[in-house]
């Protein structure tokens, strides 16, 4: 029996289903009739209260008192102040720095004058290439090979002599002559 009871409650659960199924839901477009329309509902009125006035307070800067309200007088609007745009300073300017940034042609000078030296990338054993002219200096004039290690840049002399070790500061080598001391400048 209980098994003729489940095959019961299948059978009405099936048919039921299937009921449903012939509602006018699935038959597309709605054949019922439309829907009456409501009358809008009256909006609820805003509560109100007392509307009080006081004259605000002069904007920052302001050294004038302005009229009070409803005394009759019209003030005259002052010109506006436009505030000159801030221009924020340039940045410092990127100098570059290693053995690449130092290659180039470069005016040197030092206690005995200005003469011209240039730093090529040509290599000449494991250091590279340097030729002077016009020096006074006969140390500087005798260079002619260059290297940069630990951020400094040395002139040798030829035999492997260092002439003088200088430093990159801004867009100029800064720095002195090995026998002397006496202070070295290069600059593009």
């Amino acid at each position: 029996m209980p098994r003729q009871l489940l095959s019961t409650v299948a059978l009405l659960a099936l048919a039921w289903g299937l009921g449903a199924c012939g509602t006018s839901r699935f038959d597309g477009p709605s054949r019922q009739a439309p829907r009456a329309q409501l009358p809008p509902e009256p909006y609820a009125a805003a509560p109100s209260g007392a509307v009080t006035s006081a004259p605000l307070a002069p904007p920052p800067g302001a050294t004038a008192e302005a009229p009070p309200l409803g005394s009759g007088i019209v003030a005259s609007a002052a010109p506006p102040v436009v505030a000159e745009p801030v221009t924020p300073p340039a940045p410092p300017p990127v100098v570059a720095t290693g053995r690449s940034s130092v290659v180039g042609g470069w005016t040197a000078t030092d206690a005995s004058g200005t003469c011209r030296v240039s730093l090529t990338s040509s290599p000449t054993l494991d250091l590279y290439r340097a030729t002077t002219s016009g020096c006074a200096n006969k140390d500087l004039a005798k260079v002619s090979a260059w290297d940069f290690r630990d951020g400094e840049v040395y002139l040798y002399q030829s035999g492997g002599t260092v002439a003088a070790r200088l430093k990159q500061a801004g867009g100029t080598l800064d720095g002195a002559l090995s026998k002397s001391g006496a202070p070295l400048s290069l600059a593009r």
